[in-house]
């Protein structure tokens, strides 16, 4: 993933957003997502940091999602 963009938490979920993720609820910093059907995943927001290049492997993968897809709603 080296040649993968860096991602801000909002950033992430705006994406997300767009293969129909939905914020459910939010603890803290930690933002809930949910998908109708039925997959789930926390997104951390924390101002002026980005997600790391493990954590967004690991929430694509509880999203279901490859790095293609999230490249083409950037």
């Amino acid at each position: 993933m080296a040649d993968f963009p860096t991602l801000t938490g909002k950033a992430l979920i705006r994406a997300l957003k767009k293969f129909g993720f939905e914020v459910i609820r939010t603890k803290g910093s930690h933002h809930f997502l949910n998908h109708p059907d039925s997959r789930c995943t926390v997104v951390p927001v924390h101002s002026g940091e980005t997600i790391g290049k493990g954590l967004l492997s690991q929430i694509l993968r509880d999203c279901d999602l490859t790095k293609g897809d999230l490249r083409s709603v950037l």
